[in-house]
């Protein structure tokens, strides 16, 4: 499979170490310095792109991909209110766009844990919930995409809240999120149900972005011959 990468930071040279592993090619690579190789033979040539950049710059880094007739696979965060725009213009073009907050396997799992706990939790009003994340000093948006899906997962199941906020200081409907941004962390996400007499607590530790990136790799060989707006469940089948 030709693979083509937006965004070469380290996720980027780390998705390109595991495609190569697997016997696939990188015909391009884009960043912030090389914008025009979007227009490019070489990014047409492309099967699909692998795109992990920033919230502020994801939207247009699909919009040039599709106009070249390249399939998007995407784990950047931050800029799903523009989803029905990006939904539409890929069926527009009959390409497929592979979306979700978190590539990892793990995650994923974590993801399904999450919303069983939630519907046993409904439950027990006795219970209050907040979460905590952590990552690295580079991450942009906050709360992390992985952290409002969770809390996503947990509003569809418990009736008594009907929102999430940003921070600890919550109203009774709704669950805190509190972002932390510390060192090289890759990712710790903690959700407690609290009771007077005591608390349940689930987390899920990252130990490195390969996760990540071999997730990535596997959703960009997932679309092939695939067209539509994609994620995890539709791979993992969860």
């Amino acid at each position: 499979m030709k693979i083509a990468l937006i965004g070469y930071g380290k996720m980027g040279k780390i998705i390109e170490k595991i495609a190569l592993s697997r016997g696939h090619e990188i015909v391009a690579r884009i960043d912030i310095d090389n914008q025009e190789d979007f227009n490019s033979d070489a990014f047409r040539s492309a099967d699909v792109a692998i795109e992990f950049t920033a919230p502020k710059v994801a939207v247009e880094n699909y919009k040039k991909a599709f106009e070249q007739g390249v399939r998007v696979v995407s784990g950047t965060t931050g800029w799903t209110e523009r989803m029905p725009e990006i939904k539409a213009l890929c069926e527009q073009k009959g390409l497929a766009f592979f979306w979700t907050s978190n590539f990892s396997l793990g995650v994923n799992i974590f993801f399904a844990l999450n919303k069983y706990l939630a519907k046993i939790m409904n439950g027990f009003e006795n219970y209050d919930v907040d979460m905590t994340e952590t990552h690295h000093i580079h991450k942009l948006d906050a709360p992390s995409g992985t952290a409002v899906t969770l809390a996503e997962g947990i509003l569809e199941n418990i009736d008594r809240k009907s929102s999430w906020v940003l921070g600890k200081e919550q109203q009774a409907d709704q669950i805190g999120i509190e972002a932390i941004r510390e060192g090289e962390v890759p990712g710790i996400h903690t959700i407690r149900y609290d009771s007077a007499v005591d608390s349940i607590t689930i987390t899920h530790s990252a130990k490195s972005r390969e996760g990540f990136a071999l997730g990535a790799v596997l959703a960009a060989e997932f679309t092939a011959g695939k067209t539509g707006v994609l994620g995890m469940q539709d791979m993992l089948k969860f």
